[in-house]
This record gives structure tokens, C-alpha cells and sequence, in this order.
């Protein structure tokens, strides 16, 4: 296991689906946000509209993650449950 990424699950509810993603804790929040959702563009086949005004969520606290910080500056972890919307 690769000590540079955590497992995180992410839920999507605009397309009503959750994926376990391994992320890298050295890259920023919002560059994690942005390689996901582009992902997700080509994943739903154009269905997922990427928009500036998403977010990460903390599936548990609501929290909103700061795309500005790097994940290892975060609580995110090992086995963390965020929502983006």
C-alpha cells in the first residue's frame, strides 16, 4: 500500500452513486475535487456537469473541506466518507 494515498468513499448524489477512491494526501483539496469530477464527466458520459460552486463534504460532520489545503492537512483518512455536491 502506497503511505503517499489514503481510501476514501466519496458519494455523488447527483448521479445517486458512491465510489471507493484512493487519493493522493499530497495534492491539494481542489485538485482531488477536479480530477474526480472530470472522471465522473467521462464516466456518466457527459451526465455528470462539472459546476464551481461544489464541494467536499464530510459525511459525518458536514464540514466543508478547504480547497486550498492539501488532504494531509485535512482529518480526511483511511476510510473517510465525503459527500460532493
Amino acid at each position: 500500500m502506497d503511505n503517499n494515498k489514503i481510501l476514501i468513499e466519496i458519494e455523488i448524489p447527483l448521479i445517486e452513486k458512491s465510489y471507493d477512491l484512493y487519493i493522493p494526501i499530497n495534492k491539494k483539496i481542489g485538485t482531488v475535487k477536479r480530477l474526480i469530477e472530470e472522471a465522473l464527466v467521462e464516466l456518466t458520459d457527459n451526465a455528470y456537469e462539472i459546476k464551481k460552486t461544489t464541494n467536499f463534504y464530510s459525511k459525518e460532520t458536514g464540514q466543508i473541506y478547504d480547497v486550498n489545503k492539501n488532504v494531509r492537512e485535512t482529518d480526511l483518512k483511511n476510510g473517510s466518507r465525503i459527500i460532493l455536491i
